[in-house]
């Protein structure tokens, strides 16, 4: 993917599943969302499975294992062996075997995931920071992880053993709504000790690395619902992406996305991997998907901001939501240019039910 400027979403003329040799899979929002398999995700992944895509599961959540997540992917209906499954606790277990002696002790403030990446790099985990730790590492741990352990992470990190973080997440879907994330935890200690951690996970260069040598992949495509992690993880690592509607990502996100946030295509769910992607096509002043056209109107501009701060988006046609989401996409990052677009979308969204 080039770092050029992305302006609209691409078209594709062949189904994305052709067109990559691997898909780098969220899991929360784009696989299930509150443990249950989201609508059309099996049987959308067993069909790009059977024409040859690789698939694999990429996620920041450092508290399962490998062979934890393929179980319940499997339950799920979705065959997948733990090779299958890529983990932040993985790449950040990586990162410290780098900088630490063979062997090293490591304080994990954190759960079973993070223990057994380090093992898997011949790192020995330890419990407090009297155990001479030569690295802290600090992972998801669930919602009963005591308080004493983000101490035991002060101590050490205040005496100058170096610290990492798998992801720093702020929050963390849940059954029973939003709950707080490994960076809501991280924070903690920053509070602490007024140090910085070295991270690993999504949207970082390690957790990238991290995919493409255990998958091997020459032609990725990286998949997800969140433009912060996901989607910026994919433009950091040069590499294109699909964003699916299925989590946390909604059109006004969408419209307002930096260039770092803009994926290079949009489908409604996992069903958009098995198809193409129509064309965005500029004409006149405005942008055409589909039977859709959108255009920027009233655009206003004032020196020294990266891109409008106000203006609205207009839609004319009927047609595909997806299309119309498309056509406005283009609209409103070219409006934007290098800076997130202020442009009113309310309307144009409301009319396409977004």
């Amino acid at each position: 993917m080039s770092r050029s400027v992305r302006t609209r979403p691409e078209g594709s003329g062949q189904p994305l599943s052709e067109a990559y040799d691997t898909a780098l899979l969220d899991l929360d929002g784009v696989v299930y969302a509150g443990g249950d398999a989201i609508v059309h995700a099996a049987e959308s992944l067993a069909i790009a499975r059977e024409g040859g895509m690789r698939l694999a599961y990429v996620t920041n959540n450092a508290l399962r294992t490998p062979d934890a997540v393929a179980e319940h992917l499997t339950e799920l209906g979705i065959p997948t062996g733990a090779d299958d499954v890529i983990t932040s606790a993985q790449a950040v277990a990586r990162l410290i075997g780098e900088q630490v002696p063979a062997g090293a002790r490591v304080l994990v403030i954190g759960g079973e995931g993070l223990r057994v990446a380090l093992r898997e790099r011949g790192l020995e985990p330890v419990e407090s920071a009297d155990d001479d730790p030569a690295a802290v590492v600090q992972g998801y741990g669930g919602p009963d992880l005591p308080w004493g352990r983000f101490a035991e992470a002060s101590y050490a990190v205040a005496r100058g053993v170096p610290w990492f973080a798998s992801n720093t997440d702020l929050t963390i879907p849940s059954g029973r709504g939003i709950a707080p994330g490994n960076g809501a935890a991280v924070q903690v200690v920053r509070i602490a000790t007024g140090a910085e951690p070295q991270v690993a996970g999504k949207p970082l260069p390690p957790m990238h690395r991290e995919t493409i040598l255990r998958t091997g992949a020459e032609r990725p495509l990286v998949v997800g619902d969140r433009l912060d992690t996901d989607i910026e993880g994919a433009f950091n690592g040069g590499v294109d992406s699909l964003l699916v509607l299925t989590g946390v990502t909604d059109g006004a996100l969408l419209l307002a996305a930096p260039p770092q946030h803009r994926p290079t295509y949009v489908d409604a769910d996992l069903r958009g991997m098995l198809t193409g992607q129509p064309e965005v096509v500029q004409e006149g002043g405005g942008f055409r998907c589909g039977g859709w056209t959108a255009s920027a109107g009233a655009v206003e501009v004032r020196p020294g901001e990266r891109g409008p701060v106000s203006g609205r988006l207009e839609l004319d046609g009927d047609g595909a939501v997806l299309d119309g989401l498309r056509a406005l996409c283009a609209a409103a990052w070219t409006a934007a240019g290098e800076g997130s677009c202020g442009l009113d979308g309310g309307k144009a969204l409301a009319r396409l039910g977004l």
